[in-house]
């Protein structure tokens, strides 16, 4: 079942590449590969119209060997099992990567938010959690936002599993409004984070940022918030696409007028300060940072050759297969990998976890300081292990989270 999905098995390969550098002994890697739990729920939603439809939902937890399970929500027409557990089983080395004492989980529902009313999706939403229940739970599994879910979605999620428990059980989701629980800095957080990783890694090259240039492939929550993070430092965007079309402008767009416009029309496309660009010339453009920031592997072996970057910054989960990885290992390019690039996310998803349970909140200044902090330290170990030991830069970040999951399950051992 799960081999059938080409982002499943991407995920695999990464991990038996790694576990083989590591030394990991054979009866040990299926453990630490296959997920601990999968569930596969109907989920039946009463259309405004009257109609009942059956959607199909996912939520995988890969392992517990820290504490609980943690990981998104996607709506897309497009989940099927094999890509969850794939993005379960990166967030756990995402995790293990930048010291949070979770194991990766996610879930998802094939469904299009685009095509479905509020009312619709609250009702999704609530019978979601409702057979989610018996496996999640503030010491147990946290789901967070993802692609197709947000804010108001974990505050259906939050109100529903707290309703059954029959009192407010904030730690239940991260991602929340603030109102109900939810942190400061939260839904900047993975977007934040790229910007601050991008510019430590043209520090590293010794790119100036202020003049600096940007191509970013999604303009969702990651990308509009990285886009603006990296203007801030003088980074010029020359192009932004999404699932409508791209826009390019040479002189760099102006992000209010796209953000007011993307607002509008739900897409980039009929931007009216850049030019059409396809999805291909998008990711060819010359540039100092280029950042995918939408799905699964855009970056193949058909299009590696033509990136015209000096650094890619993963904002998106898995979005370079395995075969362009082997060309990007004997090129120039800076890779900043997705479970270190994307990760600001969740570590402020830890904050707001932590802050829930502590019903002691903090300010935006303490939650950007303390995710800057962990940032500096976990690129700083990567590239400290890129030059110790000569290898790939996805590979150290990899070798670091794995080798902290397989200690781990090592030291707790295996229950009779």
């Amino acid at each position: 079942m799960l081999t059938n999905s080409p982002v499943w098995k991407m995920a695999c390969d990464q991990f038996d590449h790694i576990a083989e550098y590591l030394g990991i002994a054979q009866t040990e890697r299926e453990r630490m590969k296959d997920p601990k739990r999968i569930m596969v729920v109907h989920v039946p939603v009463r259309h405004d119209d009257g109609t009942v439809r059956n959607y199909t939902g996912f939520r995988v937890q890969h392992h517990m060997a820290f504490g609980p399970t943690k990981g998104g929500i996607r709506y897309h027409p497009d989940v099927t099992v094999g890509e969850v557990c794939a993005l379960a089983m990166w967030m756990s080395w995402k995790c293990a990567l930048v010291g949070l004492p979770y194991g990766g989980a996610k879930g998802g529902i094939a469904c299009n938010p685009n095509k479905m009313s509020q009312t619709e999706l609250e009702r999704l939403t609530r019978r979601f959690t409702q057979e989610l229940i018996p496996i999640i739970g503030p010491q147990i599994d946290i789901p967070a936002p993802d692609m197709g879910t947000n804010e108001q979605t974990m505050a259906w999620m939050m109100d529903s599993y707290s309703t059954r428990v029959g009192h407010t059980v904030l730690g239940v989701v991260t991602g929340k409004p603030v109102t109900v629980g939810g942190s400061l800095g939260r839904k900047e957080a993975t977007g934040r984070g790229v910007a601050f990783l991008a510019n430590r890694a043209m520090d590293a090259l010794k790119i100036d940022a202020d003049g600096a240039t940007a191509v970013i492939q999604g303009f969702g929550n990651v990308g509009f918030h990285t886009a603006f993070g990296l203007a801030l430092h003088g980074t010029k965007i020359l192009a932004i696409g999404d699932h409508t079309g791209a826009v390019h402008n040479p002189k760099g767009l102006h992000l209010d007028e796209l953000a007011a416009h993307v607002e509008k029309t739900k897409g980039v496309v009929g931007f009216k300060g850049g030019d059409v660009v396809t999805a291909e010339e998008l990711l060819s453009l010359q540039c100092d940072v280029l950042i995918p920031a939408a799905v699964e592997r855009v970056i193949t072996e058909k299009n590696v050759k033509n990136l015209k970057c000096k650094i890619l910054a993963e904002a998106a989960n898995g979005p370079t297969t395995i075969e362009a990885d082997k060309v990007l290992r004997d090129s120039d390019v800076f890779v900043l990998p997705d479970i270190l690039c994307n990760s600001g996310g969740v570590i402020v998803s830890y904050f707001e976890w932590v802050q829930d349970l502590q019903n002691f909140f903090w300010t935006e200044v303490e939650v950007n300081d303390r995710l800057y902090r962990i940032l500096e330290q976990t690129l700083s170990q990567v590239m400290q292990f890129v030059k110790r030991e000569k290898v790939y830069y996805r590979d150290a970040a990899l070798a670091i989270g794995v080798k902290k999951v397989a200690d781990a399950k090592k030291v707790r051992g295996l229950f009779p």
